[in-house]
């Protein structure tokens, strides 16, 4: 698995790289970039790119569950970039564990996703 995070808009945005199938290890290596997000900025966006995904372990299901009920309310804007076939199940899944809107890309889409998950972000000065 390679779990990739970055940063735009003063650590407003995150984006989460994702490849290969996650295990619960995985989540150590974007936990506390998130939790530190959210604490100097309340809510962030979260733009969640997947190239050539294969899922999730039951383990590192366990731990996106545990991940969505902490940050229940600190995602304004969720944006899913992979392959149309998990488009579905991914919406249908994220929805419950998040008061974010959530939007779903197809790859071919990234720059769309980009510009959506940027749409009239306001930076404190």
């Amino acid at each position: 698995m390679t779990v990739l995070l970055n940063e735009e808009a003063d650590g407003k945005i995150l984006i989460l790289t994702l490849s290969g199938k996650l295990s619960a290890d995985d989540y150590a290596h974007f936990t506390k970039e998130v939790e530190g997000a959210v604490a100097v900025h309340g809510k962030i966006r979260f733009l969640v790119e997947m190239y050539d995904f294969h899922g999730w372990t039951l383990g590192a299901l366990w731990e996106d569950i545990k991940f969505d009920f902490s940050h229940f309310a600190d995602i304004e804007r969720l944006a899913l970039v992979g392959d149309r076939k998990w488009e579905e199940g991914m919406a249908m899944f994220c929805k419950p564990f998040t008061t974010a809107t959530v939007r779903y890309f197809d790859e071919s889409e990234a720059n769309e996703a980009s510009s959506w998950i940027h749409e009239g972000l306001v930076l404190a000065s």
